[in-house]
């Protein structure tokens, strides 16, 4: 069976709950290697008191173990909004063959800030805009409650 951005872009979007049910910014991410999820991962800031704690450094950790390697040429990352610049690097370095995000994050996206440089790997593929108005909702909801 081959399952769609949709199907693992909801796998992410399950992992942000996740992160929502601990009082974390819920962000979510997957990774999967020939339609197989190897690795999940959600923010965990808060709870490991760590500032790097986002759900695509946590997921890239899992995957990294999963696969025994430092790189993730093969690999797709699923992640619910736009990542960071630090997370941008650490793809980078991954050197994941693949990223898709659902939401923009203007005020600290990666991309979005930097639009005329590529933060990510050159062999790096991007899709956006997967359930974006799922993953927004999400993140602008939280928000809200906080306030």
């Amino acid at each position: 069976m081959i399952f769609s951005d949709d199907y693992f872009m909801d796998q992410a979007l399950k992992e942000a709950v996740r992160a929502l049910e601990k009082d974390e910014v819920p962000i979510g991410a997957v990774i999967v290697i020939k339609d197989k999820i190897i690795a999940r991962g959600y923010n965990q800031v808060e709870l490991l008191n760590d500032a790097t704690a986002h759900a695509e450094i946590i997921a890239l950790t899992a995957a990294f173990n999963a696969m025994g390697a430092k790189y993730l040429p093969d690999a797709t990352i699923y992640i619910t909004i736009e990542p960071c610049t630090m997370c941008c690097g650490a793809l980078y370095w991954s050197k994941i063959g693949r990223v898709v995000y659902g939401g923009k994050d203007l005020k600290h996206g990666g991309i979005s800030l930097h639009p005329h440089e590529n933060l990510l790997h050159p062999k790096t593929l991007l899709t956006s805009g997967i359930k974006d108005s799922e993953c927004i909702s999400l993140l602008k909801n939280f928000f809200k409650a906080k306030r």
